[in-house]
């Protein structure tokens, strides 16, 4: 699938890193560093515009290395991109660490997964079809 786009960063467009990748990893384009307090969250933006076909999202999604050595992760996460969004793609950050956390440009901050999706058409109906499940959930299944 081709996705057009736009790089007004200073880096190199997002790249799959082995060939079964599922994300790409985008990197903040600052031009100057962004100080992240604990409990902190900022918009950072990478520089980049696209545009994605219909029926396809771009989902924003936390690096697990940056989460579990840091504790800073994607606060809105999974970030959605709609098909028909043309500004910059920017990545809510939060710092959920005890420590300041300090972004510089070039730094990978979150990876993309571009997904089909469908849109639905509701259906109302008085009831529901039953399945062994019903109603349970959160956990209804035990230890």
């Amino acid at each position: 699938m081709q996705v057009k786009i736009i790089n007004k960063s200073h880096h190199a467009l997002p790249q799959y890193e082995t060939v079964q990748s599922a994300g790409m990893d985008l990197r903040a384009n600052l031009d100057s560093s962004i100080m992240l307090p604990p409990l902190g969250r900022c918009l950072v933006p990478t520089g980049l515009f696209m545009a994605l076909s219909p029926g396809f999202e771009a989902q924003v999604r936390p690096r697990s290395g940056l989460a579990i050595k840091k504790g800073v992760t994607v606060l809105n996460t999974p970030g959605t991109i709609d098909a028909d969004y043309r500004g910059e793609v920017c990545v809510v950050l939060v710092n959920l660490s005890s420590e300041l956390f300090v972004i510089n440009d070039g730094e990978r901050i979150a990876q993309m997964v571009i997904s089909r999706h469908e849109q639905i058409v509701w259906e109302p109906v008085e009831v529901l079809d039953e399945t062994e499940r019903g109603a349970g959930g959160f956990g209804h299944t035990g230890v």
